[in-house]
């Protein structure tokens, strides 16, 4: 949809910490598949890794790491460099970890799963927040969607989802439960979230990267914590004025 078939869609991977993109289509070079970052660029060398830090095959999933040095990457953290060695090098010596999962396809190809930390067990089973997020998202009346997991005395983890609507949609007064049966068949029923919050915004920081750990400290009714980096930060406080009138719950 985006680009009208007539533009290549870059899907990228890199972080503020690696100083640079580091894993791209290249367009013209690079056979690209919808949703894929496809592989490293030149000069990078980067694989996904079990929880041993072996390497796995294609068609299998686990860790994103990268594997040797590159040009822009971080080499420290001011004043604390015990942190950046626990944070980036102690789960796999010798490996920089990111945090992100990611899996390859039988052609090699990288698909990111989100963060590892993201991440839910629900009753047992693994479900990606990012897999959640595209699900709600491929829904015609939504524009955009946030997904975190939530404490639940039953299922150990529960999803809770935030979603922008697109502004032509019909909301209708079953929206969530038209959402919620949306995600049950694109997944299954088991990913189908607790909560559907229906939002105006979402938190999002300077850079565009959703703040999840904001909206998680909704989902689990707790205060919210630190919002200096957001863009706006009016956006928490009409978060919780809406759902304080109950708008979207499911």
């Amino acid at each position: 949809m985006i680009g009208g078939d007539r533009c290549p869609i870059v899907d990228t991977w890199w972080q503020t910490e690696t100083g640079a993109i580091m894993i791209s289509p290249l367009p013209g070079v690079t056979q690209t598949k919808p949703g894929s970052a496809t592989i490293a660029v030149p000069g990078i060398a980067m694989d996904v890794v079990d929880d041993l830090g072996k390497s796995v095959p294609n068609g299998s999933g686990g860790y994103l790491v990268l594997t040797k040095p590159w040009p822009a990457m971080l080499r420290g953290i001011w004043g604390d460099p015990e942190r950046y060695q626990e944070t980036y090098w102690s789960r796999f010596p010798g490996l920089y970890f990111a945090g992100d999962g990611a899996k390859k396809d039988h052609d090699g190809n990288i698909w990111l799963l989100g963060r590892v930390d993201d991440v839910m067990i629900v009753a047992g089973h693994n479900l990606s927040t990012t897999e959640i997020e595209s699900a709600l998202v491929s829904h015609p009346k939504v524009a955009e969607a946030a997904v975190v997991g939530a404490k639940d005395e039953t299922t150990g983890q529960a999803v809770c989802a935030f979603v922008i609507l697109r502004a032509s949609a019909d909301a209708g007064a079953d929206i969530v439960t038209e959402l919620r049966n949306h995600v049950g068949k694109e997944i299954g029923p088991i990913a189908k979230p607790r909560q559907i919050m229906i939002v105006d915004e979402l938190p999002k920081t300077r850079s565009g990267k959703i703040m999840r750990r904001l909206l998680k400290d909704v989902a689990e009714n707790r205060e919210i914590g630190d919002v200096t980096t957001l863009a706006d930060s009016s956006v928490m406080s009409l978060i919780k004025t809406g759902l304080g009138s109950g708008a979207g719950e499911g």
